[in-house]
């Protein structure tokens, strides 16, 4: 059939909220379809982590996540102008003494919190790999400021890590950001079968 497009929708937000940050075998999951896009050329992936239920795997709202996978097709597939389809994602970090500067792509519109002015969802952790709420600041250049009190010497930031994690981070233009880990730390995923 040749390459044709193949765009999907990431894993929702699902099962009980944690109040303390923790490892996530479907925050693993989540990471592991939006490294499909970077591996498979044609491809798209609507991130849907403010639609999703605690306690129904499938989200009642089918609305918004058909709109974000059709910004795929008429975006990607028929090259119609103006329409953004991709999340923003996470690009890279660069360690300032006691805080992190993430940057990322496709943050069109700029930066949008929803609801709160403060940046919900990111944690950060020291060399002991254990990580804390995190506080965040916009920088003027898009890039995105992260410390906590209590981690002098930052090694790594989460944002969105958790099976239902709460979140606030969107585009100027709507669309969520997608969660990621700047680290590679052992997951629990790592051994199983």
């Amino acid at each position: 059939m040749g390459d044709f497009p193949f765009y999907w929708v990431q894993l929702a937000d699902f099962n009980a909220e944690q109040p303390q940050p923790g490892e996530s075998a479907w925050a693993e999951l989540r990471e592991a379809q939006t490294m499909t896009m970077k591996a498979l050329p044609n491809t798209g992936e609507a991130v849907i982590i403010d639609i999703g239920e605690g306690k129904d795997i499938h989200p009642k709202n089918k609305l918004d996540v058909g709109k974000r996978l059709a910004r795929w097709a008429l975006a990607d597939t028929y090259k119609v102008p103006g329409i953004p389809a991709h999340s923003p994602i996470y690009k890279g970090m660069e360690k300032q003494a006691n805080k992190i500067v993430l940057a990322f792509e496709h943050v069109d519109g700029g930066w949008r919190p929803f609801d709160v002015n403060e940046l919900v969802g990111f944690t950060i952790a020291g060399a002991d790999h254990t990580f804390v709420h995190a506080k965040g600041t916009i920088l003027p250049d898009g890039r995105i400021e992260i410390s906590a009190e209590g981690v002098a010497d930052p090694v790594a930031v989460r944002y969105g890590w958790a099976d239902n994690p709460k979140c606030n981070m969107y585009s100027g233009l709507g669309l969520p950001l997608t969660p990621f880990r700047t680290d590679d730390f052992k997951g629990v995923t790592a051994e199983a079968n």
